[in-house]
């Protein structure tokens, strides 16, 4: 529990992966999907999980510049319990009712 905790436990981890299993996003696609995070954290969360091998950044050589992220096969085997997540915290929220805005991107 401590590995996976000190893996995903940031406080955007795990919700950047959860973003992912859609597929590739750029980084102002992922910022517009997560309601709250300034650049600088997404920038910093998105290279530990590349560093601990759960998130694959591609550069492509064009002006400007243009990266995308994408989910590697490790990060894809977490996509059970990121799925499990999601619905307890939906149905944690529907039995207090309480509903978010949506950012029309979802």
């Amino acid at each position: 529990m401590e590995a996976t905790v000190k893996i995903i436990g940031g406080k955007w981890k795990g919700v950047i992966l959860f973003h992912l299993l859609d597929g590739t996003k750029r980084f102002n696609e992922l910022q517009r999907q997560m309601r709250g995070i300034a650049p600088r954290p997404l920038t910093r969360q998105l290279r530990e999980l590349e560093e601990d091998g759960l998130v694959e950044r591609t550069v492509y050589p064009v002006v400007p510049p243009r990266v995308e992220y994408s989910l590697t096969e490790e990060a894809r085997s977490l996509e059970p319990l990121l799925l499990g997540l999601n619905e307890w915290g939906e149905q944690w929220l529907s039995r207090r009712g309480i509903t978010l805005p949506t950012t029309g991107s979802e």
